[in-house]
């Protein structure tokens, strides 16, 4: 039995936990994360499971890394993380017949080009598009990665729309993602760049604000493209590792965090499996699932029933399926345009995803899978020998289902799909890796029944109603508890956003005004979830 005692114990050391670490160790903060497994960085992780090929275990592309603020605001690169492109973002062959793919180019002019061959009014458009996001893009992003209530983000969104749009902006943004491509473009090609986009999220391209998805990703692409790091996802890990040990975090793994000791409404130490307790002096930072830390972690009596009534309504988003290859070659596509591409949304066309669609929210595996599949080696030659490449692709089984028979048969029709779209693909694999929904959780537990994104996106679980009803905020019902995982707003993506929220709540209630922010977050907290009379 071991005890230590730190200003804040952060749980978890996904990317938020060690963002989280790495902004309180800047404050002067004494600062001890816990790690479940022996590899940092949760769901940014790489390995080499064929010789000479690494392989992303889980996330791989990060256009909203590139994006975050928070993320910039680190300086990683002075941690060993540099960044590849692949020669374009990505590419969306409609048919497996070789029909030309749409491609997303990080120059705009030419993406543009690209898509006027589809329609000549096609490629304005797309100008259009991206003439709004310059105009707006950082307003946006301001307002989606600070704890909500937004305040800067918005008064600056709508200086520089006017009141005027910003209703027709709200429409907008409220758009499923099928009705915004249709009210952009003429075109398949142009229309599926967006709906590829918003299939990243697990809000239906039918359902109100899936648009905003595929706007925002697309437009991510465009400007920042989508970079892998060099070497490997873990990169990127490692990079974040050595940003908070050098601000003087103390990362710990191996250490299986079973309870979090709650006294006087106040959560004062974290105990782990190995015997090792560390007591909290100002702040405990869950970077775990929301059910996973209220439903395990906490005592039962330390919640109010309200919120353990709501915690049963939480909705994970659809589980995943991910194969992972290694190839004696390039992938022998059919449509031109596909090969330069790091990402291809490959599968369906627009009638495609909406069957598609349709099959995974009424509980019917898919006899013809959408998939994302990453080029890696096409990104970053470092990941395979001269000559080859390192793929994999994943999708999602229906909506209620991750069970590994299921996950077995949905393996099997997407390299038949791959096929289709690249015939003789399967006689370049050199070995054929498969992640079931239950070997993403036991090399994660964050990621239950193989959900990667910590709980729906669609608009009932997001913003006020993330992780559920209440402040949208990291502050929880427990005093020095904040929940910074993407659980929390604004949910799933390697931004940083959830753990620097929850740090920056934690140094809040410590600093000048600390007094008030307590008493009104514990009144509005209280209001949310007194139970009734």
């Amino acid at each position: 039995m071991t005890t230590l005692t730190a200003d804040a114990v952060v749980v978890g050391g996904g990317h938020h936990g060690l963002v989280a670490a790495a902004v309180l160790a800047d404050a002067g903060w004494d600062v001890c994360l816990l790690e479940s497994t022996d590899v940092l960085g949760g769901a940014v992780r790489s390995e080499e499971r064929h010789p000479g090929f690494v392989t992303d275990v889980f996330s791989a592309f990060y256009p909203l890394t590139a994006a975050s603020p928070i993320m910039r605001s680190l300086d990683l690169e002075r941690h060993g993380l540099r960044w590849a492109h692949a020669p374009s973002v990505l590419a969306h062959p409609p048919r497996p017949d070789g029909a030309p793919a749409a491609v997303l180019y990080r120059d705009r002019d030419r993406t543009a080009a690209a898509l006027a061959e589809h329609d000549q009014h096609d490629g304005e458009a797309w100008l259009r598009l991206c003439d709004q996001w310059d105009a707006i893009g950082p307003a946006f992003l301001r307002t989606i990665f600070t704890a909500f209530p937004p305040l800067r983000g918005p008064v600056d969104l709508l200086r520089r729309i006017g009141t005027a749009e910003a209703l027709r902006f709200a429409r907008f943004l409220a758009l499923p993602a099928r009705r915004m491509g249709e009210e952009l473009f003429s075109s398949e090609a142009a229309r599926l760049l967006l709906a590829g986009n918003a299939v990243h999220a697990d809000a239906p391209p039918d359902a109100t604000v899936s648009g905003v998805f595929g706007w925002m990703l697309a437009m991510l692409g465009q400007n920042y493209g989508f970079p892998t790091p060099v070497g490997g996802t873990g990169q990127l890990a490692a990079a974040l590792a050595s940003r908070a040990r050098a601000a003087g975090a103390d990362l710990r793994t191996g250490e299986h965090v079973e309870s979090i000791e709650v006294s006087g409404g106040r959560a004062v130490a974290v105990r782990s499996a190995s015997g090792l307790t560390v007591r909290a002096r100002r702040a405990v930072i869950a970077d775990v699932s929301a059910p996973l830390l209220f439903g395990d972690l906490l005592p039962a009596d330390a919640l109010p029933a309200r919120l353990r009534a709501d915690l049963e309504r939480f909705a994970w988003d659809t589980a995943v399926v991910k194969i992972n290859w290694a190839l004696d070659g390039p992938v022998p596509w059919r449509s031109a345009g596909v090969s330069g591409a790091g990402t291809v949304h490959v599968g369906a066309d627009e009638l495609g995803l909406a069957r598609w669609s349709a099959d995974i929210e009424s509980r019917t595996l898919p006899t013809s899978p959408f998939m994302l599949l990453g080029q890696m080696t096409t990104a970053d030659p470092a990941r395979s020998p001269e000559g080859t490449e390192s793929v994999w692709a994943y999708t999602h089984l229906p909506r209620g289902i991750s069970d590994d028979d299921s996950a077995e048969q949905l393996a099997g029709r997407m390299e038949a799909v791959v096929e289709e779209f690249a015939p003789g693909f399967g006689a370049r694999v050199l070995h054929r890796d498969l992640q079931r929904p239950s070997d993403l959780q036991g090399a994660n537990p964050n990621l239950m029944h193989g959900a990667v994104n910590g709980g729906t996106a669609q608009l009932f679980q997001q913003l006020v109603f993330r992780p559920v009803t209440g402040l949208g905020r990291a502050e929880t019902v427990i005093d020095g508890l904040y929940l910074g995982s993407a659980s929390a707003h604004p949910g799933g993506g390697v931004h940083g956003a959830c753990g620097w929220i929850a740090a920056r709540a934690a140094l809040a209630q410590h600093g000048s005004l600390g007094w008030l922010r307590k008493r009104i977050t514990s009144a509005a907290l209280d209001l949310v979830y007194r139970d009734p009379a």
